[in-house]
């Protein structure tokens, strides 16, 4: 049988939130498990990072099969501290799979990477489109896996992820009571395919975990943010969308206006120590912000809008 939850000690200095009807009180700021994590040889830096943050009181970590390439580096580092950790974090992880028997492959390779036999949270990854959620659902689909690995108890809740289009999530959780959801929510979201209109007071209705992420749409929200090389951008897999320029908000604005959404938590990946303290600092300092503030940060965000949404304009056909 599965432990009881986790409990980080070091969580009451921070805000907590119910995740859904979980059972769990999760903290205003949670780790996400890219930027320092998800890079190799990074081990010196990524490591010192997870410890920091739990010190800090942060008790949900997200990871993903994905993080890190076929090293799942992500996953090694995160597995070192859930060595000796691992009852202080809520552990969330990813099957990118759309079939049952890979997921499994993926999940029993995920349970080893992060020294545990269990995790709190499995999600499907990525929900793009409505042939998504069909894949999934189909006969030998991964959905089968999720159910399988909930009742061997080697998953504790389940949930999906997706940052493409609303109506394709919206679509899997009237199909299935997922218990979570983490959803690409920022300042920017109502100018492009917006998740708060429809799918956001959905998932609250079904009581369901709601964790926000790209809270920064990586960075490109921000008016700290320097856009790489035009070179660099048409390499990458952002470079769908090129940004001209900079963001137009900063980070305690973009933090707090998903914040003042009703989201459960919200996670985001940290490149220093120095990052991550800022981060939980202005989580312990959180207070709601008026609706007139959050329309005038929407209004802001407009200009730079298409950029802090660049993973809702890929062609998912």
């Amino acid at each position: 049988s599965l432990p009881g939850l986790p409990s980080n000690p070091a969580t009451a200095g921070m805000p907590t939130r119910n995740l859904g009807r979980t059972g769990f009180r999760v903290g205003a700021f949670s780790l996400g498990g890219q930027s320092a994590i998800e890079r190799g040889g990074n081990e010196a830096v990524a490591v010192p990072l997870v410890e920091r943050a739990l010190d800090l009181g942060v008790n949900y970590i997200d990871t993903s099969s994905i993080y890190g390439g076929p090293e799942r580096w992500s996953e090694r580092y995160i597995g070192q501290v859930m060595k000796r950790r691992r009852s202080e974090a809520f552990l969330a992880s990813k099957t990118k799979e759309r079939t049952r028997d890979a997921s499994m492959r993926m999940l029993e390779q995920s349970l080893k990477l992060l020294n545990t036999d269990h995790l709190d949270l499995w999600q499907l990854h990525d929900i793009g489109t409505l042939a998504d959620v069909d894949e999934v659902f189909a006969k030998g689909g991964a959905m089968e896996a999720l159910v399988e690995a909930r009742e061997q108890k080697m998953v504790r809740f389940l949930g999906l992820t997706g940052h493409h289009r609303p109506d394709s999530l919206m679509d899997a959780v009237r199909r299935f009571p997922f218990d979570a959801a983490l959803v690409a929510l920022n300042a920017a979201d109502r100018h492009h395919h917006s998740f708060m209109t429809e799918l956001l007071p959905l998932l609250v209705e079904k009581q369901m975990g709601v964790i926000g992420m790209k809270i920064t749409g990586r960075g490109r929200l921000l008016s700290s943010w320097t856009p790489p090389p035009l070179e660099q951008q048409k390499r990458s897999w952002e470079g769908v969308v090129i940004a001209e320029g900079p963001g137009t908000i900063g980070m305690r604005d973009a933090m707090y206006y998903t914040l003042s959404l009703p989201v459960s938590t919200v996670i985001i990946g940290c490149d220093s120590v120095a990052q991550l303290e800022e981060n939980v600092k202005l989580a312990r300092e959180f207070t709601p912000l008026s609706e007139a503030r959050m329309a005038a940060l929407a209004e802001a965000a407009a200009p730079c809008a298409k950029q802090a949404l660049f993973f809702r304009f890929f062609d998912r056909a």
